[in-house]
């Protein structure tokens, strides 16, 4: 990647540009899409039109030092308004963790395999409030690349942020609860068959 951080507009240049960012992006895009839309194929086909957009907004980007966040703004937008089009808002949720790139789209997405009760509490949590945790927590962004790729204010990603970890919390804490009332049912109808069993065991010897 140039190191200036002028951007030029000649359509050459800028074609180089954007196909340099894409060997040193492309993997944390496709991962990122993949958790936010849970259809790998899908964000197979989203990444490649991410930098498709960002060749043809090269214009808007002002400073290449901050380009990677001008991505993730663009992925972030087509992958929400892909799923506004299908009317069905689910990410891949986030597992509390951060993590830097992998070496692979594939070793990233594989990576995150998550419990029925993270993921089903992110479920809960407004789109703009997931996709703040995912870029934070997943990708390692600092307060402005996460404020340049929300296209928000630095105070506002940060309050998102803060609003999607209480979120969270709060909604975990609600399935986690379920869960235990469902384990709890599943133990006692278990130990109910056994029992059953044995009754019927005993009175085939009895017979």
């Amino acid at each position: 990647m140039p190191g200036a951080n002028a951007v030029t507009t000649d359509p050459a240049s800028a074609r180089s540009f954007v196909e340099r960012l894409y060997a040193s992006h492309h993997a944390e895009i496709y991962a990122y899409l993949a958790r936010m839309l849970r259809d790998d194929e899908l964000a197979a086909d989203l990444t490649q039109e991410t930098f498709v957009k960002a060749f043809r907004a090269f214009d808007t980007l002002e400073d290449h030092n901050r380009a990677r966040a001008w991505l993730y703004q663009i992925a972030g937008r087509t992958a929400l308004d892909e799923l506004r089009r299908r009317k069905i808002v689910r990410f891949v949720p986030w597992t509390g963790e951060s993590r830097g790139s992998a070496s692979s789209a594939e070793d990233q997405v594989l990576r995150l395999r998550l419990s029925a009760d993270l993921e089903r509490a992110l479920l809960r949590i407004p789109p703009r409030q997931r996709q703040a945790l995912l870029l934070s927590e997943l990708h390692d962004m600092t307060g402005l690349e996460l404020a340049d790729a929300l296209g928000v204010s630095h105070v506002a990603a940060r309050a998102l942020l803060t609003r999607g970890r209480e979120s969270l919390r709060q909604a975990l804490a609600a399935e986690r609860a379920k869960s235990a009332i469902e384990e709890s049912k599943r133990v006692r109808a278990t130990a109910g068959a056994r029992i059953e069993r044995r009754d019927d065991e005993r009175r085939g010897r009895i017979d």
